[in-house]
């Protein structure tokens, strides 16, 4: 560890995604220090989001429709508060985004070119060439940070662990691989580090963003909400990519189908809405195709045929790597960890449990989402939270001039052991027992094995990254129910009783951990 603590008065900003940047400039003129673990643009989660954000922009759509879908495909335990504030502000996050240089795909009148994707009751959603609205959005926010006078950025440092004295989040330890980590002191932390679909096997996430802010929050003591929602993409592009690459839902919205390897299509008979239904019954869908060998594919052709409407320069491209031809190959697709519904619990301003940090972004639970994400919601959350955090942080101290903390290079540890292959048996486990269909003993297994991995990890890193898979797991195991993203074989149905989101604490998740109890009856 560092030999001396450095002080700032800047507030620190951990992470490098749109909630990270949109909190960044919405600081301003107060002080900040943006802390990236690469350069900017690089590694974050926000420039592979395809979708777009969904607002209430089209003729005959309301807030309150939104609102509606929101609380529908949230399964029952939306918070219908953070819903409603959300959805106000979504018209108008697309408008200032639009006029900071964002540009939405039109209609020939000049309207906003709007899809409609799974569970919206109607075209709600605004993208850039189809597929690129991540990336486009976080590239003009790039651009703000690097042009604004009270933004330091300090880019290949990865937060590692939060200092608490007396009950308050006072700084944070940065580190790199084989460097000694340094404390770095401030009046306020901001947590958008992103989410925890990377601790899969399959996900459409960067492979470095695998829970470690939701663990390295949890071992500080920080209350989680909502562990166990975890929504599977069920159109990821399936030939061996990690990260697999994304099959945007616009396609479905555009009118590709899911076949069979067989050709036969099998949406029709899982819900009214067919391709459209909720994701996560798409995704079981899908996950069930593949398990009995029928491998499940993507019908787009009519879509990229010559002549057609196809935009989606992401999707092309990613088949021409892959070698398919999506004018006239069915794609393949697998379910891959897509987004974390859960995560770090706060309240609408974004504070969390503790004193001193705030949190946005997929690294936090809103409750907005519930146990199962309406599309294209994320990147519209991110943006709101993070202008709400930042103007709660910025109205509770005064604030003054600060000059940019110079952060001299990290002197070198001892050699640490290769955490590479502990994050793959980690990964692989929480495939197995925590991933699309899960059940009791399958549950409490992963927790067993989560115990012997959490005895090898030897750097904070591992150890945050166990931290979120254990209370993902815990959670899991505590909802003997299905909802939403969570289902278990052993308990199919959703049960009334258990319509409220769940709160656990790290303590908690290793205590259930270290229960003997038999897998058979857990």
């Amino acid at each position: 560890m560092a030999a001396e603590a450095q002080h700032t008065g800047r507030i620190v900003i951990l992470g490098a995604g749109i909630a990270a940047l949109t909190a960044a400039l919405r600081l301003a003129p107060c002080p900040v220090l943006v802390i990236s673990p690469a350069p900017l643009g690089q590694g974050a989660a926000s420039a592979l989001a395809q979708g777009g954000v969904a607002a209430a922009l089209g003729a005959g759509d309301s807030v309150a429709a939104h609102v509606a879908d929101t609380l529908e495909a949230g399964a029952g335990i939306v918070d219908g508060l953070m819903a409603g504030i959300v959805a106000e502000a979504a018209p108008g996050c697309v408008a200032a985004l639009a006029a900071g240089g964002v540009a939405f795909d039109r209609t020939p009148a000049g309207d906003y070119a709007l899809s409609q994707e799974a569970a919206h009751s109607q075209p709600r959603v605004a993208r850039v060439e189809g597929d690129r609205t991540g990336a486009a959005i976080l590239s003009a926010l790039i651009a703000a940070v690097r042009q604004a006078p009270s933004v330091q950025v300090v880019e290949g440092l990865a937060a590692e662990r939060l200092e608490v004295t007396a009950g308050r989040v006072t700084g944070v330890w940065l580190g790199q691989p084989g460097r000694v980590a340094r404390l770095i002191r401030a009046p306020a932390i901001l947590l958008a580090s992103g989410g925890a679909a990377g601790l899969y096997t399959v996900t459409t996430n960067p492979g470095h963003i695998r829970g470690q802010g939701l663990g390295m929050a949890a071992r500080a003591g920080a209350a989680v909400a909502d562990a166990e929602f975890v929504q599977f993409h069920p159109t990821a592009l399936h030939v061996g990519g990690d990260p697999a690459p994304l099959l945007t839902e616009a396609l479905r919205g555009e009118g590709a189908r899911l076949v069979n390897r067989l050709g036969v299509p099998f949406m029709a008979g899982q819900h009214k809405a067919a391709e459209l239904a909720p994701r996560d019954i798409v995704a079981r869908a899908v996950y069930a195709q593949s398990q009995a060998g029928l491998a499940p594919a993507l019908d787009a052709r009519a879509i990229f045929a010559p002549g057609g409407p196809a935009h989606f320069p992401t999707v092309s491209a990613a088949c021409a790597r892959a070698g398919l031809d999506p004018a006239r190959d069915l794609l393949p697709v697998a379910a891959a960890a897509h987004y974390h519904m859960g995560g770090v619990a706060c309240d609408a301003q974004g504070r969390s449990s503790l004193p001193g940090l705030w949190v946005a972004g997929e690294v936090a639970s809103t409750g907005l989402h519930g146990a199962n994400r309406l599309a294209s919601n994320g990147l519209l959350e991110a943006m709101v939270m993070a202008g709400r955090a930042a103007q709660d942080i910025a109205a509770e101290r005064a604030w003054s001039p600060e000059p940019e903390l110079a952060v001299p290079p990290l002197p070198p540890a001892a050699a640490l052991p290769d955490e590479a292959p502990l994050i793959r048996r980690l990964r692989a486990l929480m495939t197995e027992g925590c991933g699309v269909i899960r059940d009791g003993s399958g549950l409490r297994h992963a927790l067993d094995a989560l115990r012997a991995l959490d005895q090898q990890a030897q750097t904070d890193s591992a150890k945050n990254m166990v931290a979120a898979a254990t209370l993902i797991a815990a959670a899991a195991l505590l909802r003997c129910e299905s909802r939403g993203g969570h289902f278990r074989a052993d308990h199919p149905q959703p049960d009334p009783e258990l319509a409220r989101r769940s709160r656990l604490f790290l303590a908690d998740a290793l205590a259930l951990r270290d229960e003997k109890v038999p897998a058979d009856v857990a």
